[in-house]
């Protein structure tokens, strides 16, 4: 989900976690990415442009909805 030509559309840190709001502008797609400071463990998700704040604001809840899988590979 890299893609070479992203603007990160905000970021903000608490408790440890790192969360950024990510938009491409090669297929206008939205992501957010989150990064466990000290465990380095990281996961990213395409969002739906309509909920990419609820996503940015509420991401273990988003990724719980969306993709249950990525919150057992990130514990």
């Amino acid at each position: 989900m890299h893609a070479s030509h992203r603007t990160e559309l905000a970021n903000r840190r608490s408790d440890g976690i790192d969360i950024t709001l990510w938009w491409s502008r090669d297929d206008d797609s939205i992501s957010v990415e989150v990064l466990h400071l000290a465990s380095e463990s990281t996961f990213e998700l395409a969002v739906d442009p309509g909920r990419a704040l609820d996503a940015y604001y509420h991401p273990f809840a988003y990724a719980a909805w969306r993709s249950p899988e990525l919150l057992e590979v990130a514990a």
